[in-house]
């Protein structure tokens, strides 16, 4: 669908995260900016740059994305400090751009740390922005990870909040939190995903259950734990890729090698979207033990591509995962109940591959084009007013 020339907008995206940078906040950033260039619309970046990136780069589909150095030095993480220093590095840059490009709207996700560079660049220049929210913009989201920092930030962050000319939350548990916490109304758009195959993936020859782990190697994804749950399967017929890098990472291939099974797993790193895809093309079962997720761009993909789920019992799934349907809903940290799950999809694959057809229905809501249209019309409301 192309918009019609009048209706043409000129969409300033600002992310502190946008690949290869960042996780599942990032892709959903560049799909959107992606579809809404093939759209018509004239889409610009900023975003930050790490060692190797281009400071400035044109994407096939038209995106004009700008890097601007901030301090980060891993694709995969970003501490307290390197998001203090992306608003240092980029409250110019961002400024500079509505003040001589000229949007008409800002599209910003991530109230932090994105969301103050955003609002000064408003402020300075008059240019509204909508303010997509992701799971770690709001307490009590991710309160292993950013808690202690929304003591510190939350009152500055206000502002953000208030200002904003329309406020998306990329999940029903993400606008509830936010509704919590700063007493907003977002509009729910769910993440979603231009991919979906028609039938799940074809099974192992040789009867291997194929496991996947992908994301961020950090405590919210809980991974160690899912290292005892795989060590206690030792000798059973399965493999395990994991397509991600992090802080635990070491931890995990420790606790794989004490367990005996790391023969059995395969660590190939940061990624691109083209390798994902095509390793869930390979799996069986998307393994998800986190304790907490918005909702996560990983489990949308794993359903598009008929993959069956096993994952914690946490709100930020529950758009995806539905206990006996696509896959199993289990207890936080219950090793037995996590082994138990994983030894039923090994012994009867029938019901897995019912669970994964399962799956390809769940899809249906995560239809790419409806998501994009939804963001279409709130950017194109808050520039008609």
């Amino acid at each position: 669908m192309e918009t019609e020339n009048r209706d043409r907008m000129k969409i300033l995206v600002v992310n502190y995260e946008y690949p290869p940078v960042g996780g599942g906040g990032g892709r959903v950033a560049a799909q959107l900016a992606s579809e809404l260039a093939r759209r018509g619309h004239h889409v610009r970046v900023q975003t930050s740059r790490v060692a190797g990136l281009p400071s400035h780069e044109v994407s096939s589909e038209g995106v004009d994305v700008h890097r601007r150095f901030a301090f980060r030095r891993k694709p995969d993480t970003c501490s307290v400090p390197e998001m203090g220093g992306y608003v240092l590095a980029n409250a110019l840059p961002v400024w500079d751009a509505a003040r001589t490009w000229k949007p008409d709207v800002m599209h910003v996700h991530f109230a932090v740390p994105t969301g103050p560079v955003a609002w000064l660049a408003s402020r300075l220049t008059g240019v509204p922005y909508v303010l997509t929210v992701h799971l770690g913009d709001v307490p009590g989201g991710a309160p292993e990870q950013t808690d202690h920092l929304f003591r510190l930030v939350k009152p500055f962050t206000r502002p953000v909040w208030r200002d904003a000319a329309a406020v998306t939350a990329v999940s029903s548990h993400v606008a509830a939190l936010a509704g919590q916490a700063y007493g907003v109304s977002p509009r729910v758009i769910l993440n979603g995903t231009p991919v979906r195959e028609t039938e799940p993936p074809a099974p192992d020859g040789g009867g291997i259950l194929r496991l996947l782990f992908t994301g961020r190697i950090s405590v919210q994804k809980n991974p160690v734990f899912l290292g005892r749950v795989l060590a206690s399967m030792r000798g059973r017929p399965w493999k395990a890729v994991f397509l991600g890098d992090g802080p635990l990472r070491g931890a995990l291939e420790d606790e794989l090698r004490r367990g005996g099974v790391w023969d059995k797993c395969e660590f190939r790193g940061w990624v691109d979207e083209g390798i994902v895809r095509a390793v869930m093309k390979e799996s069986d079962l998307l393994v998800m033990p986190s304790l907490s997720e918005g909702l996560p761009v990983a489990a949308i993909e794993a359903v598009a591509h008929g993959l069956a789920i096993c994952g914690s019992a946490i709100p930020g799934l529950r758009d995806v995962l539905a206990d006996g349907a696509n896959g199993w809903v289990l207890p936080l940290d219950d090793e037995e109940a996590w082994r138990s799950a994983l030894e039923e999809a090994m012994n009867d694959r029938e019901e897995l591959r019912r669970r994964q057809t399962e799956s390809l229905g769940i899809a249906r809501k995560f239809d790419f084009g409806k998501i994009v249209s939804a963001y279409e019309e709130t950017l194109a409301s808050v520039v008609r007013k």
